[in-house]
């Protein structure tokens, strides 16, 4: 691929320089915190369980702040921005709404597995408990298909705009960017996610990315000449409609909730989603990780909390970037003369372009510098990931059931490096055939999301089968290639890689792997279900993590003073054990009743929470808009924009003001070991309190 020049307005060596030495400074700050962390607190990345579990204590804020830095990946800011080029405004909140969903359900399989496993390191633990070999190597095989093409579309959208403002080459880009994130992930694990990563990972990257973002929206709607604030940017949209009207959209228009393809996009957002959340053990990417790694009792608040933040990072900055280049698009300063082109648009370069025409070589620094957080941060909740995947999923269960724990954190570390050349590899090659990010985006769905429902059954329906659970994950991908290919060739009279890629097809794609999964699994299930599994199986996974966990509740509690009741209290919960008896769905064995009953009322606490904010996000909002036809006045388009920034500085507290108040302990407890250290006394190790894990 050769560059695009028309935005190409740093330097080559700027281009190297960033993608080098911001990942090269990250490493070196993560090496730091990770020696303090050592030293000064209880938490100890030498041991498989800290390096990938967290040691299962983190906080809410924190879970929250890395379910967004997680979720903002390349696709969040280019494609909501590409989609709104395309489609307008209601774009980035279909884009928006779309992928929040998944984050709402989360919130109750997070509780879920609190209760059926709490001891687990990804969801393949759960299925390999259940089901047995066969099944477990058949879904670590979509979840490794589900990390590399989430990978890999990091990387495409990452060196495409790397490419575009610096010239910098593209395959180069695609093998260096991963080369820091590589580095800091194997000095920190996933509590330098949660610990070291709060300033080095999750945190420095949302609170850069709410910093950029706000200081877009005020030089676009107060400053930028070029727009003339919320008045004239309604302006040219207006006239943008008239001279380039959106198909589909009520009067062509830009400022309407009624656009077909932005709803088809929205559908094809939410099932494609689904599959990147519930099989991708990173996060967005199934947040299993994040699951596992919160405290029981604030899951659900970690996900609603990570929800409601997210979304306004999508819907603001497409509400800024996407409108801009559209508005821009005739502008003498716009650096595609006449427009994007399709090749443009699919490579995801609107947004780019809004920034360049507005803000010239500085903001196309600042764009860089946020592209580039969003694909590190994303990139190494990937490497952890999948790490875990290939470590604890296949080479413990299928190769060295007695490896010990250092072995692990070995084979964890070597994983993580072979990952990053995978993914690099792979990134190169979409681009060597002609595969952008807009086709591979809509399109990865219908590979994955069947497995989706026999993965959430596998959570939350005792009676589901294996052969239910292979054959409607098997059929699910069936149905949505066929499905796919032949709505293509029906539509469109051929199949290129330009017919595939459009939205009906797609639609197709993602719809009949995403039902047809689910209800094969169902039918199988209900035709001849298992009644004899009782959850006992999947409970008893990981029994070294269940005895350090029991171990670590034992020891006082030496910061808060209170630690001379700790032991007796920890008998007293012992004694209250829920006796399991004979009932099939009682998932209450080793289970602390007082625990066990605050998990039953989280769990109802997040259906309804979730069921309600997906009524209000999915339907509620948008669908009465669209049905009427409504087109934005100047006034309503002035107060949806100001929701929007308003929206997001909630989303700004949530993740850059709450995780400090979580994590005072720690901060302390790090700062005032280094004064005794300074001053010649000698720091006492492991200071933070048991009870205090707001450190996580």
């Amino acid at each position: 691929m050769s560059s695009t020049t028309g935005a190409e307005v740093l330097t080559q060596g700027t281009g190297y320089g960033v993608v080098l030495g911001i990942g090269f400074v990250f490493a070196i700050i993560m090496m730091g915190l990770s020696t303090l962390q050592n030293r000064y607190t209880t938490y100890k990345i030498s041991t498989s369980e800290e390096f990938n579990t967290a040691s299962r204590s983190v906080k809410p804020g924190l879970i929250a702040s890395g379910i967004v830095s997680a979720w903002t990946w390349a696709a969040t800011l280019l494609q909501s921005s590409t989609v709104t080029y395309e489609y307008g405004l209601c774009a980035g909140y279909y884009y928006a709404a779309g992928a929040t969903i998944q984050i709402f359900v989360m919130a109750i399989l997070a509780v879920r597995v609190k209760q059926i496993a709490p001891y687990c390191h990804t969801f393949l633990e759960i299925v390999h408990a259940r089901y047995g070999n066969t099944a477990h190597f058949m879904f670590a095989t979509f979840g490794l298909v589900v990390n590399l093409i989430v990978s890999s579309m990091l990387l495409l959208g990452g060196s495409a705009v790397v490419n575009a403002f610096t010239g910098m080459n593209i395959y180069a880009a695609n093998f260096l960017i991963p080369l820091g994130v590589c580095i800091y992930v194997i000095l920190g694990g996933l509590r330098a996610t949660f610990l070291c990563e709060f300033i080095a990972g999750d945190y420095s990257h949302t609170l850069i990315l709410m910093i950029l973002i706000f200081y877009f929206f005020f030089w676009t709607y107060t400053k930028a000449d070029l727009i003339g604030g919320f008045e004239g940017m309604y302006n040219l949209l207006q006239q943008a409609s008239i001279e380039r009207p959106v198909a589909g959209n009520q009067d062509g228009s830009y400022l309407t909730m009624k656009s077909n393809y932005g709803l088809t996009f929205m559908i094809i957002q939410i099932t494609g989603g689904f599959g990147t959340v519930m099989l991708d053990q990173a996060r967005y990417l199934g947040y299993w990780q994040r699951a596992i790694a919160s405290e029981a009792k604030t899951a659900v608040q970690a996900y609603l909390m990570g929800g409601i933040a997210w979304f306004a990072v999508p819907l603001t900055f497409s509400s800024i970037m996407g409108l801009s280049a559209v508005a821009l698009a005739k502008s003498p300063s716009f650096p595609y003369p006449g427009g994007l082109t399709a090749a443009e648009i699919n490579a995801g370069l609107a947004a780019p372009a809004g920034v360049v025409t507005l803000l010239g070589s500085g903001g196309a620094a600042a764009m860089l510098i946020l592209l580039f957080m969003a694909v590190t941060s994303a990139a190494s909740s990937e490497m952890i990931a999948t790490s875990s995947i290939l470590t604890f999923d296949l080479y413990q269960i299928h190769f060295k059931p007695d490896a010990s724990p250092e072995s692990l954190i070995r084979v964890s570390h070597i994983m993580v490096a072979v990952w990053a050349l995978v993914m690099s590899c792979v990134a190169s090659l979409w681009i060597g055939i002609g595969v952008s990010l807009n086709w591979l985006f809509l399109f990865s769905g219908t590979l994955f999301t069947g497995a989706v429902g026999p993965v959430i059954f596998s959570v939350v329906w005792r009676q589901q089968t294996k052969e239910a659970a292979i054959s409607g994950a098997l059929g699910g991908v069936v149905v949505g290639i066929i499905a796919w290919l032949t709505v293509a060739k029906t539509y469109y009279g051929e199949l290129t890689i330009a017919t595939t890629g459009l939205m009906y097809p797609n639609l197709a794609g993602n719809l009949g792997a995403c039902c047809s999964g689910a209800i094969i699994s169902a039918v199988v299930t209900l035709i001849k279900p298992d009644n004899e599994f009782d959850w006992s199986a999947t409970k008893r996974i990981n029994p070294r993590a269940r005895e350090m966990d029991r171990q670590r509740a034992t020891l006082p509690d030496s910061a808060s003073g209170s630690g001379s009741n700790s032991a007796v209290e920890k008998e007293n919960q012992e004694d209250a054990m829920v006796d399991v008896g004979s009932a099939k769905d009682d998932i209450t064995i080793d289970v602390p009743a007082e625990e066990y009953a605050t998990l039953q009322k989280s769990l109802k606490v997040a259906t309804w929470a979730s069921l309600i904010l997906t009524f209000i996000v999915l339907f509620l909002i948008p669908i009465p808009m669209f049905l009427s036809h409504y087109v934005f006045s100047l006034n309503f388009f002035r107060g949806w924009i100001i929701i929007c920034v308003i929206w997001l500085f909630v989303a700004a507290g949530i993740t850059s003001i709450l995780p400090l108040w979580e994590s005072r302990a720690a901060i302390k407890a790090i700062f005032s070991g280094m004064i005794r250290d300074i001053f010649g006394g000698k720091a006492r190790k492991g200071t933070i309190a048991s009870n205090s894990h707001g450190a996580a």
